[in-house]
């Protein structure tokens, strides 16, 4: 079956720092658009950082200059890397793999990020 699974998240203070992983399963991962997207509580979801098939990452506004995306086609990881963090990071981040030619859109389970003092 086909999975993504992310980690990674937790709590940590504001300016911390947290690494979230997304490993796929049974899927070509270059075929992929990977995003990371995230959910506050009574909020609508929104896209953090997408890492095109080829380009560049692009990322909201909130996060430009603190977060980074990253990927690993031969080992079928996602990352995002979010360095001095705030509170209003506070959501559950999901990882998001989409491959346009065969409309296959795949979400992880989602980790919850709390950055709180």
């Amino acid at each position: 079956q086909v999975q993504l699974v992310e980690s990674g998240g937790g709590l940590v203070q504001p300016g911390g720092s947290l690494r979230l992983s997304c490993v796929a399963t049974k899927i070509i991962f270059g075929f992929y658009v990977i995003n990371w997207y995230r959910q506050a509580p009574g909020k609508q979801r929104e896209l953090v950082a997408t890492f095109p098939i080829s380009g560049n990452p692009n990322y909201a506004d909130s996060v430009k200059g603190r977060f980074t995306i990253s990927r690993d086609n031969a080992k079928k990881e996602a990352y995002l890397q979010m360095n001095n963090l705030k509170p209003e990071d506070t959501a559950v981040y999901y990882c998001n793999a989409y491959r346009a030619s065969r409309d296959h859109d795949l979400w992880g389970q989602g980790t919850q990020v709390t950055v709180s003092s």
